[in-house]
């Protein structure tokens, strides 16, 4: 009697212990599918049955030869379970909303097919102890996936860095990228390919595999925003400044060129038959790089047209060497309307006037460029005939600019003339022309005209006197005679020591 009772006891609880498993799972499996949006079949509510047959048998004590078929049914189930949450919280939730990822459909068979396989190899091993026959399978299976692994070799390897793409995501739909030397815009991105397309409507279909192995420049990260370069040839007798300014309007001014950052304008190379030069402008979309580059050669075919700036064509200068008779050099006349007016060369007539611009030199000088520099030597003196330039000097270790000086005025003689250094420094203004005579010439013109000597050392001292601030307005002729004189002497001295004479 008590032994009946104690068995209906066992069956009872053996009854509830399945119900309760069952409808427990059951509740558990609606809470994922309601709130969470776990996508829960047939296949669970047979787990859910098999769970609870499971928990049953193993509170009531059942021990016979067909449980483990129950233990393999359960693992397997099982499967079905876990798959379902990978797919909702490992690619729904992490991967494509929170690394905004769509993970392809055949990747998450792959996977699902590998946790199976997973999942049997279990069942196999520790429900029904088939290491023997599980060992001569693996062998068999290796052989197999070698061999498929060689034939598959490029899919997988597509496969694989399809994945690692999806994942660190180096580019997206719309985007620009610089591939393979050609400029293609992002329209697919799939588990084997990325497919793109060029300005000129060509489709590319890349596997993933090429592009893993190479470098991705992507034009469009992390803004739209990027730079481009251009280059185009010019004549060799043009400035670089004019032609630096004339290129940068042309590029400012076109349409589709970014207003900042400002575009720049390179000195690349001095090519065979022209100077060559690279505009860097920024843009913004790449689909219009064609408009854009055409814009900005149409503005520079103008702008250089309206300053006279020639476009070379390939060319090749054959030089003869023969002897000619001495002509004027250029700017010869300003040169000598100046040096006309210049208290320094009121001694001289008119060949010798001459004779010192035929071997004077007119040097070019850039924006920005030094002349002369204080503290040097000076050897020579300058006549401004085209341009501007300033003049500053060195105090405290900051140059304090003093002014400036224009077409007709002189600079650096005093250096010349009496072999002292440098006083300021002097650098171009803009795009500038100078005439340079150096002591040599200035030596003959002593040697030829004993007489300029004396005039030299009156203006020299004259000069030094003015910057003492010693003679002034208010400064009646013959005062301070003693000063000039004894200055007079000096210079006179320091001249003939400078020139050897």
């Amino acid at each position: 009697m008590f032994t009946h009772l104690l068995e209906t006891q066992k069956t009872a609880v053996t009854a509830i212990v399945f119900v309760g498993t069952f409808f427990l799972m059951l509740t558990l499996g609606r809470l994922l599918k309601r709130r969470a949006g776990v996508r829960l079949g047939v296949l669970f509510q047979l787990f859910c049955i098999t769970l609870a047959f499971y928990a049953a048998i193993a509170v009531y004590g059942v021990n016979v030869g067909w449980r483990n078929h129950v233990d393999a049914a359960a693992i397997l189930l099982s499967t079905a379970f876990v798959l379902a949450l990978l797919d909702r919280y490992l690619w729904e939730v992490y991967f494509e909303k929170k690394r905004q990822t769509t993970i392809p459909q055949f990747l998450r068979q792959v996977c699902a097919l590998f946790v199976y396989l997973i999942a049997l190899l279990v069942v196999l091993s520790v429900v029904y102890h088939a290491e023997g026959q599980l060992k001569a399978l693996l062998a068999g299976s290796g052989i197999a996936a070698i061999v498929l692994g060689f034939a598959t070799q490029d899919l997988f390897g597509g496969i694989i860095a399809g994945i690692a793409l999806q994942i660190s995501r180096p580019y997206k739909v719309g985007d620009w990228l610089n591939i393979q030397d050609r400029f293609a815009e992002v329209m697919e991105i799939n588990w084997r390919s990325t497919r793109l397309r060029t300005n000129d409507g060509i489709y590319l279909d890349i596997p993933n595999y090429s592009i893993a192995r190479s470098t991705i420049i992507n034009l469009h990260y992390p803004t739209q925003i990027h730079a481009m370069r251009l280059r185009v040839g010019i004549d060799y007798n043009v400035p670089p400044n004019r032609v630096k300014d004339s290129l940068l309007r042309a590029a400012s001014s076109a349409e589709g060129v970014m207003p900042e950052p400002h575009p720049k304008i390179f000195l690349m190379d001095f090519a065979e038959s022209s100077v060559t030069y690279e505009i860097k402008f920024w843009m913004g979309n790449h689909a219009g790089y064609n408009d854009v580059c055409d814009a900005i050669r149409t503005n520079i075919w103008y702008e250089l047209k309206r300053q006279r700036i020639p476009i070379p064509f390939p060319i090749r200068t054959l030089h003869l060497e023969r002897k000619r008779a001495r002509t004027a050099p250029e700017g010869h006349a300003e040169a000598q309307a100046i040096l006309r007016g210049e208290p320094l060369f009121d001694c001289l007539d008119e060949a010798q006037l001459d004779n010192v611009l035929h071997s004077a030199r007119i040097n070019h000088y850039g924006r920005g460029e030094r002349v002369i520099e204080e503290g040097a030597e000076g050897d020579s003196m300058f006549i401004v005939l085209r341009g501007s330039v300033h003049v500053s000097v060195l105090r405290n270790g900051s140059h304090i600019r003093l002014g400036s000086m224009r077409s007709g005025d002189c600079f650096g003689e005093m250096s010349l003339l009496t072999g002292e250094r440098r006083s300021a420094t002097i650098r171009a203004d803009n795009d500038c022309e100078v005439l340079e005579i150096s002591k040599e010439v200035m030596g003959e013109v002593m040697r030829d005209s004993p007489g300029c000597l004396t005039q030299l050392s009156e203006i020299l001292a004259k000069r030094k006197l003015e910057g003492e601030g010693i003679l002034r307005d208010a400064v009646q002729p013959g005062d301070n005679g003693e000063k000039e004189l004894e200055y007079r002497a000096s210079f006179l001295r320091r001249l003939r020591t400078v020139f050897e004479l």
